[in-house]
């Protein structure tokens, strides 16, 4: 029943699945921090570019950002990220991508955890002499990033199941190998089970984890 999957790399594809998750969340997480950065700066500018950047990419489809990165970025003005090959050209084009577009809602589930934090705190940090940026790296940031690992674990699990849209411009992942299977065997309902259940390995761990470590962390007021 379960022969035909010697022929295929399943293993293989989920690695590149978890690659792509991994890498797209370290950058998600360090862009959408410096546009929540923005968003509550009191520099108007900023500002406006992190409100805008924000509401303007939430309102685009993935798919319409991801195939931008392949037909405009490389195929129109050549940009290959210090890539040799088309493989990992794709796959870094993949990545930037998904941190383009997951990167707005970790600045939202921030700026939520940053607006909890009582004004009373910046106030007097205010008044003790600290700058902008020493209040917020020092005292804001820190508890907001305690108020919001829930929120932020529906960010990851969603971006675990959005890399499936990788395989629109040819990355090798777990939808892409599924697509071929599906097309090669006529096995449906297996093949979905099979896809299913691995991707349900990657994201329930995730939520267990990460909601454990939520009411952990989580700041007590």
């Amino acid at each position: 029943m379960f022969d035909f999957l010697n022929r295929y790399d399943l293993l293989g594809a989920f690695w590149v699945t978890v690659q792509l998750t991994f890498y797209s969340a370290i950058g998600a997480l360090v862009w959408g921090t410096v546009l929540a950065a923005m968003r509550v700066s009191p520099v108007p500018l900023m500002r406006g570019f992190g409100t805008a950047y924000v509401n303007t990419v939430r309102n685009i489809p993935l798919t319409v950002i991801i195939v931008f990165t392949s037909l405009g970025l490389f195929q129109t003005l050549g940009v290959t990220l210090g890539a040799g090959n088309f493989k990992t050209i794709d796959f870094r084009l993949a990545v930037l991508g998904l941190i383009t577009y997951t990167s707005a809602f970790v600045c939202e589930a921030l700026r939520s955890g940053i607006n909890t934090v009582p004004i009373g705190q910046t106030e007097a940090a205010r008044a003790l002499g600290l700058t902008f940026p020493q209040v917020l790296t020092l005292i804001v940031l820190p508890q907001a990033f305690r108020s919001v690992v829930g929120p932020l674990a529906n960010v990851l699990i969603a971006l675990t199941k959005n890399t499936t849209v990788a395989a629109a411009i040819g990355v090798a992942e777990a939808a892409a190998l599924m697509r071929e299977m599906i097309e090669n065997e006529a096995q449906l309902l297996l093949i979905s089970a099979i896809f299913a259940f691995g991707f349900s390995c990657l994201t329930l761990p995730t939520g267990l984890i990460l909601g454990w470590v939520s009411k952990t962390v989580s700041v007590r007021r």
